[in-house]
């Protein structure tokens, strides 16, 4: 390779690997910062290939691990790694396996380890609702002497084989003279819970991993273990059934690691149908909350937002008893991409950003969002490879599919690495909040009216004090009084976004698309 290339890849590997842009105003880091309490999700098959195959590998997880301790998150979510016949991994043919494009059980180990120096945890997907129609436990279901028949559902004279899944799909799938469940797809099979065997078998798995040293797991189809049929949907009984199991499984998993983190996908329409899901779970994903977070910065209006916000924080204390539960996010691998639906405003992908990362919980980021990379349905288009040079053939960026987006030069990691004006430099600045104002973290929220549409805050109280976040929706700077709104007790600006933030006797003044952390005065902190 000539010197000069040499060159250029050694500087962007230190690039890569370099400390956070500068901001526009940094929170005082007198003490040692406390995790952040955000996630990542990686698609390792679009992440780095370190094996010129074109495929991300695990090994490439770990190679980038310093990019991520620079964007400052607390923790990885690893969409599936086992063994798998689809491009995407969510139909299993092996648990305990690691699927061979991704590499070995030693890469992950030594992933894991890597990680874990860095102060980076790692969840891994479980796939457990389906398995794959190639694993070995369904080919052996096929004969009905078989134990493993049972593991799976299957019909009998009085089903109705033309139902409707809970996915909207055909539920029953012919497989000679039998039919199987699959609410899905045919190529993903149902397994039996309602089996001891199945269910002992599946605690077993999550102990496997977490003995390897995994920090937890995201639940795929959480909520389908039990809900299978579109006519179940509000069936007590069946939420009673799947919150049984998870308990069950909660409680299996207790004996490696009390301490391990369960988040469930659970795609439900309201924070009531949500908070039962705490119970067995460490959080489930907040998708009412993920649309209205869009709608909001995608209108400029607060609109819904403030009584969503106030109202899934008393649904989640009353089951929790704690605050700082929730699990917000903006997409993830199964939505269009966050700038897709925003369509292309940069402003209003910031300030999305900004009210993502000042709610309390543990949010979740999804790769390259905080690049502003586009993608729209179908799905593969929104698991594109991570855009992390100028030049798309560059040094280990995947190539198992071509993009889509249109996306520039400017929308990669070496554009934006040290431009302290990029979204990446956003990202980390408000990354950076979290680790050094607890409040942002796991205090108690209580919306506040400003009397301005275009304005939405809360107020976030915890054993350290109290702070008042205040974002500008809007395309146009804004002014409000707060002793009108009995705020008055906030007397300075702890972090901004935009150096034209100015509090001055009582009146706060944001730029457009501009957020804030206001201080009480010393007297009104407690």
């Amino acid at each position: 390779m000539p010197r000069s290339r040499l060159a250029l890849f050694a500087l962007l590997a230190l690039l890569l690997a370099g400390p956070v842009a500068a901001a526009s105003k940094r929170v005082p880091a007198e003490s040692k910062p406390e995790a952040s309490g955000v996630w990542y999700e990686i698609f390792v098959r679009s992440w780095v290939d370190t094996n010129g195959d074109g495929i991300g590998d695990l090994n490439g997880v770990t190679a980038r691990l310093d990019y991520l301790q620079s964007l400052g998150v607390s923790g990885i979510w690893l969409m599936p790694i086992n063994p798998s016949p689809s491009y995407h991994g969510y139909d299993v043919t092996d648990y305990r396996g690691i699927n061979p494009e991704y590499g070995t059980l030693a890469d992950f180990d030594r992933l894991l380890a890597e990680a874990h120096k860095r102060g980076i945890k790692i969840i891994m997907d479980l796939v457990i609702n389906h398995s794959s129609s190639e694993h070995p436990w369904f080919k052996a279901a096929r004969d009905p002497a078989s134990k493993y028949h049972d593991w799976y559902q299957w019909s009998n004279p009085h089903t109705d084989l033309d139902a409707v899944s809970a996915t909207g799909s055909p539920a029953w799938h012919a497989l000679g003279k039998q039919h199987y469940l699959g609410i899905f797809v045919a190529e993903m099979p149902d397994l039996n819970f309602d089996n001891p065997a199945v269910r002992k078998e599946m605690i077993e798995i999550g102990r496997f991993w977490l003995k390897r040293g995994v920090d937890g797991f995201r639940l795929d189809a959480a909520q389908h273990v039990y809900y299978d049929f579109e006519s179940q949907r509000h069936d007590p009984a069946i939420l009673a059934k799947n919150l049984a199991w998870w308990g069950e499984f909660r409680h299996g998993i207790d004996t490696v690691d009390p301490h391990a983190y369960v988040v469930g996908e659970v795609t439900r329409d309201t924070e009531a149908e949500l908070a039962p899901w705490f119970k067995p779970l460490s959080g489930v994903f907040n998708f009412p909350l993920a649309t209205q977070l869009i709608e909001s910065a995608r209108s400029g209006q607060a609109g819904a937002l403030p009584a969503l916000l106030d109202d899934t924080t008393r649904a989640y204390h009353a089951v929790t008893g704690k605050y700082g539960v929730d699990v917000p996010f903006l997409s993830n691998h199964d939505q269009e991409r966050v700038m897709s639906q925003l369509h292309d405003n940069p402003g209003a992908m910031r300030i999305a950003a900004a009210m993502l990362l000042t709610l309390p919980g543990e949010p979740f980021i999804y790769y390259g969002e905080e690049l502003g990379m586009r993608g729209q349905k179908p799905d593969p288009d929104l698991r594109e490879p991570m855009r992390w040079y100028r030049d798309p053939q560059g040094t280990n960026e995947t190539r198992w599919k071509a993009f889509s987006a249109g996306d520039g030069a400017d929308i990669t990691v070496q554009a934006q690495q040290a431009d302290p004006h990029s979204l990446l430099a956003r990202y980390r600045e408000l990354i950076g909040w979290r680790r050094h104002i607890s409040a942002l973290r796991d205090g108690a929220l209580t919306t506040r009216d400003l009397g301005n549409p275009q304005l939405v805050a809360w107020e976030l109280r915890d054993a350290h004090g109290a702070v008042l976040v205040v974002h500008n929706l809007s395309g146009s700077a804004q002014t409000v009084r707060l002793a009108a709104h009995d705020l008055q007790r906030y007397a300075s600006v702890e972090a901004h976004t935009a150096e034209a933030t100015a509090l001055a006797q009582g009146v706060l003044h944001l730029p457009a698309y501009g957020s804030a952390v206001l201080q009480p005065t010393a007297a009104t902190a407690k």
